[in-house]
């Protein structure tokens, strides 16, 4: 019983069936490869998600652009009003008395106001309560979300571009490589490979949780070198290059850490295909002693050397 519930629920979430040789389920950069279709316009929605996880240049020229439409929104309707209705303008020309109104617009949703325009009848007073109401909402959603994009965790693991095969003991290993390029301290860091493969004459596949050298340490200072033996016991046992190739093989890495810097969990992301593993290499040693510091060599990672196998 045991057995059939571990078979039963082997696929990790990521689905059992591959339409097609070539399938990877996991991007090099973490992001899954799967697409979602014939979903509602109103449920595909997540604004928050959205702006939170978007590049900081798009996330300010958003900030910008919002901006700018809506002081142009609100001069055009001061504008309509009559900037007779806004005491203290000067403008002579239609142009220079939109700009008054554009101007008066950004200093009413920002609450600064200098004191020389100010509206005037009940229309152009109404105007301006319901942009500086709008000014006092948008500016506090527009913090909200700052304060969400600085305090995620943001550590970027870095990973190996390749996975070798290489001699471990007195038998062969997978192996890639892990750093932490940036000076934030992660604790207590966790790693878990799985190997996907098409089953024979299927395009079902199967999952394997991978036993590693060590799946968990402490402190992640330096350079680490996953590795795991490929004994008796590894569903990689007796498989050559040609075999994974055929299979569609997929190595799926999920590594799990505390981020010391802002107290929180940070998760990442990566996967390697039959393509991107090397029989035969192994990693070069990327760490030197200088002055009395342990110096690593991070333009190393992916270095390697030709090697025998067992």
């Amino acid at each position: 019983m045991a057995k059939k519930e571990k078979e039963k629920f082997n696929d990790f979430g990521l689905g059992e069936k591959s339409s097609s040789d070539g399938y990877r389920a996991l991007n090099k950069d973490g992001t899954f490869n799967i697409t979602k279709t014939n979903i509602p316009f109103f449920e595909r929605l997540n604004f928050f998600h959205t702006l939170v996880t978007m590049k900081w240049s798009r996330f300010f020229g958003l900030i910008i652009i919002g901006y700018f439409i809506v002081n142009l929104f609100f001069a055009t309707i001061y504008s309509m009003i009559g900037v007779e209705h806004l005491t203290g303008t000067k403008g002579m020309t239609p142009f220079e008395q939109y700009m008054e109104a554009f101007f008066f617009s950004a200093q009413t949703i920002t609450t600064l106001g200098y004191g020389r325009v100010a509206p005037l009848g009940l229309a152009a007073n109404i105007v301006a309560a319901i942009e500086s109401m709008l000014g006092l909402l948008s500016f506090a959603l527009a913090t909200g979300l700052l304060y969400g994009r600085f305090s995620k965790p943001n550590t970027k693991i870095r990973y190996s571009d390749k996975a070798v095969i290489a001699p471990y003991q007195n038998i062969n290993g997978f192996m890639f490589r892990v750093v932490n390029p940036q000076k934030n301290q992660l604790l207590e860091v966790e790693i878990n490979v799985s190997l996907s493969v098409k089953r024979n004459d299927s395009d079902l596949r199967n999952f394997y949780n991978l036993e590693l050298e060590r799946k968990k340490v402490m402190f992640f200072p330096s350079m680490w070198t996953i590795v795991h033996p490929i004994d008796k016991e590894s569903p990689m046992h007796n498989l050559s290059k040609e075999d994974l190739l055929i299979k569609d093989a997929e190595f799926i890495v999920m590594l799990k850490a505390f981020d010391e810097s802002s107290s929180l969990p940070v998760y990442s992301r990566t996967s390697y295909k039959a393509d991107e593993l090397f029989w035969g290499e192994k990693f070069i040693y990327a760490a030197n002693r200088d002055n009395g510091k342990l110096n690593i060599d991070v333009g190393l990672i992916n270095h390697t050397e030709k090697v025998g196998l067992n």
